[in-house]
């Protein structure tokens, strides 16, 4: 997939979960619920995936298909009891599978009349996944076709609704095999679809006949485990993680590659760092020559003056958000109010004299302190004239709306470790060494430095070459300090990114991922502590495996107004995941 095809999809994704989340809130009656990461959450912790045919593909599927699925898990939240569920729910990982889709397949049957919506879109949702199995190959192998079929058949008969159309001549033979078989389990599930305690007992009885089919048919065939030859099926054509309703979806969206969350306590005694003996923190304008700071300003100032971006405006709407009611003094001279004592001797020489009074001026004042951390490493080089401007535009923003404003950066002194992996390999090449290479934290502008006075040192962000590898968990909890040390009401980190940590040197010593769990576990200790509220900004990318508040913007073009009235979105909450 091309970096813009990603970008499209991430963003698309996002609009259609954003719409999907508020649509599950609303009939479920819960508002907690919220998609990240591709999952739905109800506040931080993730929710089971409650059936194969609830996970659309933006690349696949249309939004109805969308609805569908949102209507879907709705309902199971609303007409479910996960607690007596899982105390019913098979070991076995097929008949789990048959189980959780007969329980999701009850509740879809619970949808009031007085919605007719909801149960097109659940229609609509059933009968897109039933095809798209089909026409991947799913139904040509015996097993896929006994899965199918009992699938089909089962929610007919609950529903009331038809089988699929297009594959009713595909199952007539197999539906005429088994139905004399678990006919009476099926009359119970309509029966008692009302009761999710007595459905339960028909809705095992037809998982342990479909598992002990597949067992036996395995064995005769001399197969593998079915387990492991049901799950192999199932992802192959898109069936819907068949045995681990509990994992991550994979569904191909342009997300970060976060590995799976572990704690850094199993790997020799948390995050470490190998040596700080190369670390800096150094202001950015320092690394590059005057003459080249005041040619990247030009470039940047002309980049944007073409934009036409409204930043008075801009600044208005940030104001509206932030600012809240502070006294600035007084108004003397007023007809009501508190009386003003020093005006006493004019009530005395003018008795007519009404304007005797004074009044407390409120003015909206934002105390609040934001900054921008800038992901300075090297797959940023290709976006930055465009993250450059956004910036730019959003200091100058906040500085007019009242808000003080940091522009901070993080990258390595080095590729590949430089002098710290050196000194690692000199020490004989301890295990486990923790982080290896030597951190830069870049200032381009503190928050006692207007705007004006720092333009020059913002294009330093232009220099190429100071983009090389990134540490993103420790930059962020030294953004995170600089903004604690400022005394406000408020205080708001943006972090812009265009995906998850990456230092060769520290991979290759400690694992894929030890950067990747040092972020996550930074940014939920942030987010629990609440001094600082985190915002992600995933360039093409959606950063919500990292962050609950995220946008994915779309940067191929330079920032114009959109962008920023999505960033306006975060700032007001819209944009939770």
């Amino acid at each position: 997939m091309m970096a813009g095809d990603a970008q499209a999809v991430a963003r698309t994704q996002q609009r259609v979960e954003e719409l999907c989340a508020a649509a599950i809130r609303a009939l479920a009656g819960e508002r907690e619920l919220h998609f990240r990461a591709r999952r739905l959450h109800r506040g931080p912790r993730v929710l089971p995936i409650f059936g194969p045919h609830l996970m659309p593909s933006v690349e696949h599927d249309d939004f109805d298909s969308f609805r569908g699925a949102a209507d879907g898990m709705a309902l199971r939240l609303r007409h479910s009891d996960a607690a007596l569920h899982r105390s019913l729910v098979p070991a076995d990982a097929t008949r789990r599978w048959v189980f959780e889709l007969l329980e999701q397949i009850r509740v879809e049957a619970l949808v009031p009349p007085a919605m007719p919506g909801v149960a097109h879109n659940l229609r609509h949702r059933f009968e897109r996944w039933s095809l798209a199995f089909h026409h991947a190959g799913g139904t040509d192998g015996a097993k896929g076709l006994l899965l199918y079929t009992v699938a089909q058949i089962c929610r007919s008969r609950v529903s009331g609704e038809p089988v699929t159309e297009a594959t009713e001549d595909l199952l007539e033979a197999t539906r005429a095999g088994i139905v004399p078989q678990i006919g009476h389990a099926l009359a119970g599930l309509k029966r008692e679809r009302g009761n999710q305690a007595r459905y339960a007992v028909h809705a095992r009885a037809i998982a342990d006949w479909v598992g002990e089919q597949l067992e036996a048919a395995a064995a005769e065939a001399g197969a593998r485990a079915p387990d492991e030859d049901e799950a192999k099926d199932v992802r192959e054509h898109r069936f819907g993680l068949l045995m681990d309703f509990d994992a991550e979806a994979d569904d191909g969206i342009a997300s970060v590659e976060a590995g799976t969350p572990r704690p850094l306590d199993d790997a020799a005694g948390g995050y470490r760092v190998f040596t700080t003996a190369y670390d800096r923190e150094v202001r950015a304008a320092s690394l590059a020559r005057r003459e080249l700071l005041v040619e990247y300003r030009a470039r940047l100032d002309e980049r944007i003056a073409a934009q036409g971006v409204n930043v008075a405006r801009l600044a208005r709407e940030l104001q509206r958000l932030l600012a809240l009611p502070a006294t600035d003094g007084w108004d003397d001279g007023q007809e009501e109010g508190r009386i003003d004592g020093r005006r006493l001797a004019t009530l005395v020489a003018s008795p007519a004299e009404r304007r005797l009074f004074r009044s407390e001026r409120v003015a909206p004042t934002a105390d609040c302190v934001a900054a921008l951390l800038i992901d300075c490493s090297g797959s940023m080089r290709q976006h930055i004239e465009s993250v450059a401007m956004l910036a730019d535009v959003l200091l100058r923003a906040f500085e007019q709306a009242g808000v003080a404003t940091e522009l901070l950066g993080f990258t390595t002194g080095g590729w590949n470790g430089g002098r710290a992996l050196r000194d690692w390999n000199r020490a004989g090449r301890p295990p486990q060494p923790g982080r290896l290479n030597e951190a830069l934290h870049l200032v381009f502008k503190d928050a006692d430095t207007p705007w004006r006075r720092a333009r020059r040192d913002i294009a330093a962000l232009l220099k190429a070459d100071l983009f090389r590898e990134g540490i993103d968990g420790e930059a962020l909890d030294w953004a995170c300090q600089r903004l604690e040390a400022r005394e406000a009401r408020r205080r708001l980190l943006f972090v812009v990114s265009d995906g998850c940590p990456m230092d060769s040197a520290t991979a290759l010593a400690n694992g894929e991922h030890y950067l990747d769990q040092h972020l996550r576990e930074v940014v939920a200790r942030r987010e629990r502590d609440g001094r600082v509220a985190i915002h992600g900004i995933g360039v093409g990318l959606d950063l919500s495996p990292y962050y609950a508040r995220c946008q994915a913007l779309d940067l191929r073009a330079p920032p114009g107004n959109r962008v920023f009235r999505e960033v306006l979105d975060l700032i007001a909450g819209r944009r939770r995941r």
